[in-house]
């Protein structure tokens, strides 16, 4: 192999470390002396947290390590495994095992997870499909009735929308186009029973 050559392998090998994907959670409550529920001894029970996957949206429950400093809002790593510091397990859980206290920080960590991928969700509204002959994805969202999900299919045709407040813009009537979205994924989260799932894997 010439110098040039592993000059060239050595930088692949930099730009596959730059694109290792990162998943992160979001901490909702974090019990530093787990579960109120569990009757073990104290030594016994190690910290727990309950967090919000972004990528998916899943509600987790994390055991944590004994010396783990985390707090409300943090942004933990899940994934890969070689940068997950605090984490030793992970358990999926439903809304309702969730404590008080992360019901509670539900909403807003939901809006921060979509303000800071706004380029994702705001795609949403470009490439939304129908689910049936009857159904649209964006009809699934609070208030988007066939007249609004008809403006938002023929403005798309023109240009994509490049950002929620140009949706706005360009939408009559669409005035909080991030908000209905953080309200349906809500409701994706709350109600195991709902038929179609856009957003909550």
């Amino acid at each position: 192999m010439t110098t040039s050559e592993s000059e060239e392998a050595g930088d692949d090998a930099v730009d596959a470390e730059e694109e290792v994907e990162r998943s992160y959670a979001v901490v909702l409550d974090y019990l530093p002396h787990g579960r109120p529920g569990d009757d073990r001894p104290q030594y016994k029970k190690s910290p727990l947290a309950y967090a919000l996957g972004e990528s998916e949206f899943r509600l987790l429950e994390l055991t944590l390590d004994d010396e783990a400093d985390v707090s409300i809002g943090d942004r933990i790593v899940l994934e890969p495994d070689a940068e997950r510091k605090v984490v030793g397990r992970i358990r999926e859980v439903g809304y309702d095992d969730l404590s008080n206290a992360a019901h509670s920080e539900l909403e807003y960590v939901v809006e921060e997870v979509v303000d800071r991928n706004e380029r994702r969700f705001v795609d949403f509204y470009n490439e939304a499909q129908p689910i049936t002959l009857r159904l649209h994805q964006l009809n699934l969202l609070p208030g988007i009735g066939k007249k609004l999900r008809n403006d938002v299919l023929d403005e798309r045709k023109r240009a994509p929308f490049e950002s929620f407040e140009e949706l706005g813009e360009r939408i009559a009537g669409l005035h909080n186009p991030k908000g209905v979205l953080v309200d349906r994924i809500l409701e994706e989260l709350r109600d195991e029973d709902l038929k179609y799932r856009t957003f909550v894997e």
